[in-house]
């Protein structure tokens, strides 16, 4: 099959028809091959890419990075200046939308579908005007997601959180009817707990002293720290979650600190031993429950203190603005906005079925061109950048070299990134943004057959500390556009596995675990997740209900090595926010967005940065 990126219109339309990458299983996200180029210039500093193609292509603006963020530009950028200016978007991927990722598991004749990283809309109803403007032009109307999440489902089922113990962790494998944390908070309509802590910490494969000492962190609170009102704020955002579970608690049970140091999965992106009291709290970890704040500095701070992080959602802004595929859909929506004859439909609706056409997305015809499998490795102005009318780019394409010339470039990619793409960056800013660091993140969607020993178990989301997966979970119960949630335990589905791996010394500091579990996570193969995914389920899972060989359907591992934008943990690093805003900083025709740009995860930060951004170009 010809790769995308080539030019050459008459090589364009030999393009395989079943080029599909929704459909595409086993090693997804970070994929083999996307960031070779990449790292050949970050890491060797490699600039010689052999003969250099300068293609007779002009661009009015120049996207580097196809995710939501650059998408949004340039679809900004034509509302500004026009729908007939040329645009080119660059990506390293074989696929558009960064993390907000399609995955399609076929099982039997039916096609079932879910999310590859970026799973929802957060609280859209907070959104910036510019965010949700946008939203609504794309056609998603909010208040459908009302009838579309099926908030009866897992009650419906009776399936609840509980923590799965496994053997090699734990000495045994065991299901426990409790998670033991507060992360499974946000799954609108999921069972709360039946076991009382007294009952969950007694069935928990421990030792004794490990279950007298997990009982005495989940009925301990703050009110231990014996710490005066007025005080607690500053207490508990300066001190350790590890060392109020060490020293004020007296926990020293592995057992007991491995469930802690897991039970805020991908919440934050580091494990807890790295947490202030107060990140802890915000993440509901073991024995927190971010309810114990309220308790302590009344209800109006406590409000005020959380809900800015994003954690507390209110009676119009719950958990359900979920399509069947995640924000994908609204990654679709845009490239369908800017080159109509990519595939059906208009409206989130109609766009959830739609099987895109990608021979459509880098048309010579096209005013807006999408090219994938393109790594840029360098942008340049066209003279000083004080007064410099171009801007010259420079991707690499299956082994070979292209140039191509703009008036601006969005430089909408991982942010670290781009002090080894732009040469020229003033010495302050560069230094600022390769302070950016991103965090490891793993969601892998397994199809299978039936869910019969999910429901068997009482299992709609299962907390697990011991195993790569710290989560394994239903999907949400959404169905619109003419797709339908699973309905009985004898249907197909798709669960979902989620991770946020870290390094093995307890209490490194975040960026050195993220890069030595980055490290870790690109030197394995498909076939080492697998193992991984097989002991998983199958340690978890009754085998009178579940065979792995005859009831898993199809693995996708969307495995980011950059996943999760680092914010900065208050005991390590909390100049973060200050160097994002010293990186972000325009130069000349270049200009900077991303959620990188403003520390965060969320599709609507990625928006309002590419908003900033393409105001900043004038």
């Amino acid at each position: 099959m010809v790769p995308f990126g080539c030019t050459n219109e008459a090589v364009l339309d030999k393009i395989d028809p079943l080029y599909y990458p929704p459909a595409l299983t086993g090693l997804r996200g970070s994929h083999v091959g996307s960031y070779t180029d990449a790292h050949s210039r970050a890491w060797a500093e490699k600039s010689d890419w052999g003969a250099t193609t300068a293609l007779k292509e002009e661009y009015d603006l120049i996207v580097v990075g196809g995710g939501i963020s650059g998408l949004s530009a340039a679809f900004f950028y034509q509302q500004e200046h026009g729908r007939d200016k040329k645009v080119l978007i660059l990506d390293n991927h074989d696929d558009f939308g960064g993390h907000a990722k399609r995955n399609e598991h076929t099982v039997g004749d039916d096609t079932r579908l879910t999310f590859g990283g970026s799973q929802s809309l957060a609280s859209p109803h907070t959104y910036s005007e510019t965010a949700r403007k946008l939203i609504e032009e794309l056609g998603v109307d909010l208040d459908r997601f009302k009838t579309a999440y099926d908030f009866d489902f897992f009650k419906r089922n009776n399936l609840g959180a509980v923590t799965y113990f496994n053997k090699q962790k734990f000495g045994e494998d065991k299901v426990v009817k409790h998670p033991f944390c507060d992360y499974p908070w946000y799954v609108q309509g999921l069972q709360r707990p039946v076991l009382s802590h007294e009952e969950a910490a007694k069935q928990a494969p421990l030792s004794e002293k490990g279950k007298e000492q997990l009982l005495r962190v989940l009925k301990g609170g703050l009110h231990v720290l014996k710490v005066p009102k007025e005080g607690l704020q500053e207490y508990i955002s300066t001190h350790s979650y590890f060392d109020y579970l060490r020293t004020t608690l007296g926990v020293d049970d592995s057992g007991v600190l491995e469930m802690a140091r897991n039970s805020c999965a991908d919440f934050s992106g580091a494990g807890a031993d790295v947490m202030s009291i107060a990140e802890a709290l915000e993440c509901g970890v073991l024995g927190l429950d971010p309810l114990t704040l309220k308790d302590l500095i009344g209800e109006e701070e406590y409000e005020n203190n959380i809900k800015e992080h994003g954690y507390i959602f209110d009676e119009g802004d719950q958990y359900i603005h979920h399509f069947p595929d995640g924000n994908a859909t609204i990654a679709r929506l845009l490239v369908k906005k800017m080159i109509p004859d990519v595939g059906e439909g208009d409206s989130a609706e109609d766009i959830i079925l739609s099987k895109f056409n990608y021979s459509e997305l880098d048309k010579s015809s096209n005013i807006v061109r999408i090219r994938l499998n393109s790594t840029v490795v360098n942008v340049v102005h066209g003279g000083d950048s004080n007064s410099a009318s171009d801007v010259f780019v420079s991707y690499i394409n299956d082994n070979r070299s292209y140039r191509i010339k703009g008036r601006g470039v969005v430089m909408a990619c991982y942010n670290m990134m781009i002090p080894h793409i732009v040469p020229d960056l003033p010495n302050e800013q560069a230094a600022a943004l390769r302070r950016n660091v991103k965090i490891p993140l793993q969601y892998t969607s397994v199809g299978l057959k039936n869910w019969r020993a999910m429901k068997e178990m009482g299992m709609g989301m299962a907390m697990s500390p011991g195993n790569m997966h710290k989560v394994v979970m239903m999907d949400f119960p959404v169905s619109m556009g003419g797709y339908n949630f699973t309905k009985t335990p004898d249907d197909p589905c798709v669960i979902q596995m989620i991770g946020c791996p870290f390094g093995e010394t307890v209490g490194a500091p975040p960026v050195e675990q993220f890069r030595e579990a980055r490290h870790k996570m690109l030197g394995l193969k498909f076939k080492d997740y697998e193992k991984e995914i097989r002991e998983h389920l199958s340690g978890m899972l009754p085998s009178e209900l579940f065979q792995f060989d005859r009831d898993v359907e199809s693995i996708t591992v969307n495995r980011w090595a950059h996943g999760y934008a680092h914010s900065g943990h208050a005991l390590y690093d909390p100049d973060m926010p200050e160097m994002a805003r010293k990186g972000r900083q325009p130069f000349g025709r270049i200009t900077i967005a991303n959620v990188d740009s403003a520390l965060s995860s969320y599709v609507n930060v990625a928006i309002d940065q590419a908003w900033r951004a393409v105001k900043e170009l004038g």
